[in-house]
């Protein structure tokens, strides 16, 4: 996983297309038009991973965009990461065995560390623990609910039930495209021995940079991508 630094471009869906939320907060988002045709653009352009988030099953608890996730694990030949409403080891596995290469678990790690180590188990290294922070606190539940637990800590718990990686998302910053914070991500990467990938707050080809020297394994990029600031080629010559 990530033998090089990977900028991965997030495809997120919700009511069936592409929107890039400000903070995490619903309503503020923006439309990108059809899943699908955004992820095949992605793989048109080079990406060697894509990320997949159902903002409804993330929200509501049921996945409402499969349909589109099926469609877009038939269009694409690339690593695909799924995340968004997974909630039961069972649904993990079921998604394993289609053709996604890994699960982001974020409310359901949480609420059932467990979970991470009876699917890494079937599937070693499949699972990717999502660790979204808001004011220094893991927060679940599409970002709504508090939890009181410390990322770096979290992330080291994470690690020995298995997880193959952390996604590290930065609340405070995501899509505002003002500018990434690394002292954050740092303290991750410093935590754990498995690939940290960033996401939150990217806008220029220096974020991405910083990202990398930061310890990122990877970054997600999405507003910035699907507003022009920079392309997806542009910002993979970034990092070589």
């Amino acid at each position: 996983m990530f033998p090089e630094f990977e900028v991965v471009p997030a495809v997120d869906m919700q009511d069936g297309q592409v929107v890039q939320l400000v903070g995490g907060e619903r309503g503020t988002g923006k439309e990108y038009g059809d899943p699908v045709a955004a992820a095949e653009r992605w793989v048109d352009a080079g990406a060697r991973t894509l990320h997949l988030v159902d903002l409804d099953g993330a929200f509501e608890g049921e996945r409402a965009n499969a349909p589109a996730v099926e469609s877009i694990l038939e269009a694409t030949d690339v690593s695909v990461q799924l995340g968004g409403g997974i909630r039961t080891a069972a649904d993990a596995t079921d998604l394993l065995a289609r053709g996604v290469d890994r699960v982001i678990l974020g409310t359901a790690a949480v609420e059932t560390p467990e979970i991470v180590e009876a699917i890494s188990d079937e599937y070693p290294g499949s699972v990717v623990v999502s660790l979204d922070a808001k004011d220094g606190e893991v927060v679940v539940s599409g970002w709504t609910e508090g939890t009181g637990l410390d990322p770096a800590e979290a992330a080291t718990r994470y690690e020995e039930l298995g997880a193959g990686a952390i996604l590290f998302t930065d609340v405070d910053v995501e899509g505002q495209l003002e500018g990434v914070r690394t002292d954050p991500v740092r303290r991750v990467v410093e935590a754990v021995d498995i690939p940290v990938i960033a996401s939150g707050g990217v806008a220029t080809l220096d974020d991405v940079r910083d990202l990398q020297a930061a310890g990122a394994s990877a970054v997600v990029v999405g507003s910035a991508l699907y507003q022009g600031e920079f392309t997806l080629e542009e910002a993979m010559a970034a990092v070589e």
